[in-house]
C-alpha cells in the first residue's frame, strides 16, 4: 500500500514539473497576452536583457516614436527599441546586415556601378517656319508712282532678275538728264590739252553714272542711256533672288517711297522648324545634333536635318526653351506654318558612370543608394546624380567604378537603415548633422557673389 501510494506521488511530482516548464516557455501568457507582440526587434533580444530601450517605437508607424513608454490610438503598445550588440565597430550610420534567408524572401537584387555609354531620343513637335536669312523685303530707292506691275499674285514663284514692275520717278528723270549731260560734256573736252578739264569730265560722268547704279537703274537701261542717249521715263524693278511671293504691299497707280515694301519674297529651298524642347531634357541637347520630321500633310515621308541654334531664353507661357531646326526643301513640300513631329538624337555620353535608375533612392533633399559592403551588409550613401535615360542614371559623384548596389527591395532596407541611423544618433549626439546657421549662410551667399 506504502509503495503504490509512493509511486503515485512521484509520477504527480513528474506531471507538475513539466506542466510548469511548458507554460513557462508558451507564447500564450497565463493572462492571455501574445509575449511574442512585446519582444524586441530582431537582433535585439539578447541586449533587452541588459540594456535599458534607447526608445520606444509606434508598432504601426515606425516614424513615431517616444522617449518612454506608451499605447497608440488603438491601445497598442509602443515597442521598445535597444542598441544592437551585434554591430561591427567602424560601420557607418545606418548600416544593416540581413541574413541570407531574409535576403531571398524580400527579394534584394544588385547591380554592378560601371561606365557605359548613354544616349537618348528627345521627341517633340514643331512648327514649319522660313528661313530668315532666305528672305528679301523690295523697297524701292526713288520716290514715285507705279504704272505697271508684272507679278500680281501672292504664292508666285519667281526667279532673280526678274522683271516685278515699272515706276516712274521725277527724281530718276533728272538723274538720267545729269548722266546724258556729262557724256556730252566729255565728248568735247576730252582732246582737250588741259589734263585736268579732261580728268573733271570723266569723273563727271563716272559719277552721274554710279548715281543711277544706286538708284536700281538696270543694265540694259543703262547701256540704252549711253549708246543712245534715251531718258526713259520709267525704271524697271528686278527681282533680286528667286523665290515665293510672300506678300504685295503696292498696286498699281499707287505712290510709293523707300519706306514702301512692294514684294516680300522667300526662298523655300531651306527651311527652318521651331521645336518646343522641356526643360527637363534641355541638357541633352545641343547644335549639330541629327533630327528626323514626320508630317500629316506628308505621310510616308521622314524628313532629316540637323539642329543649328538653341535659343538663349526660354517661352514663359509654355515653359519650354525653343530650338531651330534645318531642313532642305529642293521639292517645295515643306510649306510654312505646317505642323511636324520631331525626333532629335541626342549626342551620346560616353564612359559615363551609371546605375540603374530603380536604385536610386530620391528623398526629396538628397539622392542616396543602399551600397554591398559586404554579403548581407548594406550601407546607405548620398550621391549627386545626373542625366537619366533608357532605365539609367549618370553618377556624378558618391560611387566608384566595380561598387554593387541594391535595385530591389531598397525601400525595406533604407526604413531599417534610417531607423538604426536615427539610434545611433540618439547614442552618439556627434553624429548628427549640425543646423545649418542662417548668418553663415548669408555670409557664404556674399563671398560667392
Amino acid at each position: 500500500m506504502n509503495k503504490s501510494l509512493t509511486t503515485t506521488a512521484v509520477v504527480m511530482l513528474l506531471v507538475g514539473m513539466s506542466s510548469g516548464y511548458w507554460l513557462a516557455n508558451s507564447p500564450l501568457l497565463s493572462n492571455g497576452t501574445d509575449k511574442t507582440m512585446h519582444q524586441p526587434e530582431y537582433g535585439q533580444r539578447d541586449a533587452a536583457r541588459d540594456n535599458k530601450p534607447l526608445f520606444y517605437r509606434n508598432p504601426m508607424n515606425p516614424s513615431v516614436t517616444s522617449s518612454s513608454p506608451a499605447k497608440d490610438s488603438m491601445g497598442m503598445d509602443y515597442i521598445p527599441v535597444y542598441a544592437n550588440p551585434g554591430s561591427e565597430e567602424g560601420n557607418p550610420a545606418g548600416t544593416v546586415i540581413i541574413d541570407a534567408v531574409t535576403m531571398q524572401n524580400i527579394g534584394v537584387r544588385t547591380a554592378t556601378v560601371k561606365k557605359d555609354i548613354l544616349s537618348h531620343v528627345v521627341r517633340t513637335v514643331g512648327r514649319v517656319s522660313y528661313d530668315e536669312e532666305r528672305i528679301v523685303r523690295l523697297h524701292p530707292k526713288v520716290e514715285g508712282w507705279i504704272e505697271t506691275m508684272y507679278v500680281h499674285n501672292t504664292g508666285e514663284k519667281v526667279m532673280q532678275d526678274q522683271n516685278l514692275l515699272s515706276i516712274y520717278s521725277p527724281q530718276l528723270v533728272a538723274s538720267q538728264q545729269e548722266y546724258i549731260l556729262a557724256l556730252n560734256s566729255l565728248k568735247e573736252l576730252k582732246r582737250s590739252p588741259i589734263e585736268n578739264i579732261r580728268r573733271s569730265a570723266e569723273e563727271l560722268v563716272s559719277s552721274s553714272r554710279a548715281r543711277l547704279r544706286l538708284l536700281d537703274v538696270p543694265e540694259h537701261q543703262l547701256y540704252d542711256l549711253s549708246q543712245n542717249h534715251n531718258i526713259h521715263k520709267s525704271l524697271h524693278i528686278h527681282s533680286p533672288a528667286s523665290g515665293i511671293v510672300v506678300s504685295i504691299g503696292a498696286r498699281e497707280g499707287q505712290y510709293v517711297t523707300p519706306a514702301t515694301e512692294i514684294y516680300m519674297i522667300a526662298d523655300l529651298s531651306e527651311i527652318w522648324v521651331y521645336a518646343d524642347i522641356y526643360e527637363n531634357e534641355l541638357p541633352w541637347v545641343k547644335e549639330g545634333d541629327l533630327v528626323e520630321m514626320q508630317l500629316a500633310g506628308i505621310p510616308g515621308r521622314t524628313f532629316r536635318g540637323h539642329l543649328t541654334f538653341i535659343y538663349p531664353y526660354a517661352e514663359a507661357k509654355t515653359r519650354t526653351i525653343k530650338a531651330r531646326l534645318q531642313f532642305n526643301n529642293a521639292d517645295l513640300l515643306l510649306k510654312p506654318d505646317m505642323f511636324a513631329e520631331i525626333t532629335i538624337y541626342a549626342s551620346k555620353r560616353i564612359n559615363a558612370l551609371v546605375i540603374p535608375s530603380e536604385a536610386v533612392i530620391r528623398s526629396g533633399i538628397r539622392d542616396k543608394v543602399l551600397v554591398t559592403r559586404s554579403s548581407g551588409k548594406f550601407e546607405p550613401r548620398s550621391i549627386t546624380t545626373g542625366l537619366s535615360s533608357n532605365g539609367k542614371t549618370i553618377i556624378l559623384d558618391g560611387l566608384e567604378e566595380g561598387e554593387t548596389v541594391v535595385t530591389s527591395s531598397q525601400f525595406l532596407i533604407d526604413s531599417e537603415s534610417s531607423l538604426r541611423e536615427a539610434t545611433a544618433k540618439m547614442r552618439d549626439p556627434a553624429l548628427q548633422e549640425p543646423e545649418p546657421n542662417p548668418l553663415q549662410i548669408e555670409q557664404g551667399a556674399h563671398q560667392h557673389d
